[in-house]
């Protein structure tokens, strides 16, 4: 039979079972969070591992988004 102090584990917390949180202080200082849109965006943005190949891609497939419709934006001015 088994005693209490043979048993040795750890207890698990409530907090083991939330994620991270990826916001950084200052836009959890202005108020966004994981329920705004804005915050989202950080808040994904700041989950990806660029350890990882996937995460890498989705990081450019981002920048090409929003940088896009500027780049295009100055080419229709320059032109």
């Amino acid at each position: 039979m088994w005693k209490e102090d043979d048993f040795d584990a750890e207890l698990i917390t409530p907090e083991d079972f939330l994620a991270s949180n990826p916001l950084p202080t200052d836009a959890m200082r202005m108020g966004l969070d994981r329920n705004t849109q804005e915050g989202a965006m950080i808040a994904m943005a700041g989950s990806l591992d660029p350890a990882k190949i996937s995460h890498r891609i989705i990081a450019w497939v981002l920048i090409i988004f929003f940088a896009g419709p500027i780049l295009l934006s100055l080419a229709m001015e320059i032109l």
